[in-house]
This record gives C-alpha cells, sequence and structure tokens, in this order.
C-alpha cells in the first residue's frame, strides 16, 4: 500500500502493523474482545482518537477567533443537555 494516497479513517485497504502494548492494556482489550477481535478494537479506538484530536484542533481556532467560551454559557447548555451537574457540595443526601 502506497502512503501517498488519500484515504480517510476508516477507509482504504488494511495494513498489517506491528504495536506495542502494556500488559494490562492488552488483557483488559482480550477480556472485551477475544483475541480474533483485537484489530478491530484498535483500529476503532484510533478513529475515535482521531475525531477528538480533530475536534480538539476545531476548539483551538475557534477559541484563537472568537476567544475562550464563557464557562457561565457552556454550564447553561450542558445542563439543557444532561440535566443540572452536581457540584458536590451539598449533592449526595
Amino acid at each position: 500500500m502506497s502512503d501517498d494516497t488519500d484515504f480517510l479513517p476508516g477507509d482504504g485497504p488494511s495494513s498489517g502493523i506491528s504495536v506495542t502494548l502494556t500488559a494490562g492494556t492488552l488483557r483488559a482489550i482480550r477480556e472485551r474482545v477475544g483475541k480474533r477481535g483485537l484489530s478491530s478494537y484498535l483500529e476503532r479506538a484510533a478513529q475515535r482518537q482521531i475525531e477528538r484530536d480533530n475536534l480538539d484542533e476545531l476548539i483551538g481556532d475557534f477559541d484563537k477567533t472568537h476567544g475562550p467560551a464563557d464557562p457561565e454559557a457552556v454550564a447553561a447548555k450542558r445542563a439543557k443537555l444532561t440535566g443540572p451537574a452536581s457540584t458536590g457540595a451539598g449533592a449526595a443526601a
């Protein structure tokens, strides 16, 4: 496979690589997916990380242009989506 071909994450032919993981991480993955699901699990994990990295870059670009988001506005919108967040003080009864 040529590295100069433009494929989006998740597209294109498969290519074998060598990956080193700690024993604990490898065990945890195998407990979830078994030996035969390891490559698929790592592919999905890598795609999610790429999505997160791209989102971090977009947020960084937005912050450079418009300044950081107002924490109170973010909290209000988060409450609409998830309900009021507990602050820890007096939240537990």
